[in-house]
């Protein structure tokens, strides 16, 4: 699988260990992500994986900066996308589950590298159920349309 993968100042630190994790595991890794701690605005990264995602470029994505909150709002703006901050587990099976999320978010701020790792690897196993939860993905599309 590809996953893109983006981040803030932030969660530079928390991305590369995420990266690392994720490769482990036999997936790609494409950053749009900084990589240093430099100032700078998470829009455009929530954006760029948003981008990717949509368009094919990658199978999902993975937004980090401090809380994860906005850098899924800017991400949610790309037509397509249904990113969520997921800052449990559980949570990170549901998006997938019943939501399908194509992006989930997390806070470097919030959540802690072995609980960061546990969420990315929960989202990556889960599957999307269909049924009346498709109803309720096609309702959200029509709220974007």
């Amino acid at each position: 699988m590809k996953i893109a993968i983006g981040n803030d100042h932030a969660a530079t630190d928390l991305k590369f260990i995420i990266k690392e994790y994720v490769e482990g595991m036999g997936h790609e890794v494409i950053n749009f992500g900084t990589d240093d701690n430099e100032s700078c605005d998470y829009p455009a990264y929530g954006k760029k994986v948003g981008e990717a995602v949509v368009n094919g470029e990658a199978d999902c994505g993975i937004l980090i900066c401090g809380t994860g909150v906005g850098i899924s709002i800017a991400a949610n703006k790309v037509k397509g996308v249904r990113a969520a901050v997921c800052s449990d587990v559980a949570t990170a099976h549901l998006v997938k589950e019943h939501n399908n999320a194509n992006i989930i978010a997390f806070g470097a701020r919030i959540v802690g590298v072995e609980l960061a790792k546990d969420i990315v690897k929960t989202y990556l196993e889960a599957e999307f159920e269909g049924g009346r939860h498709q109803r309720r993905i096609d309702m959200i599309h029509d709220i974007e349309n």
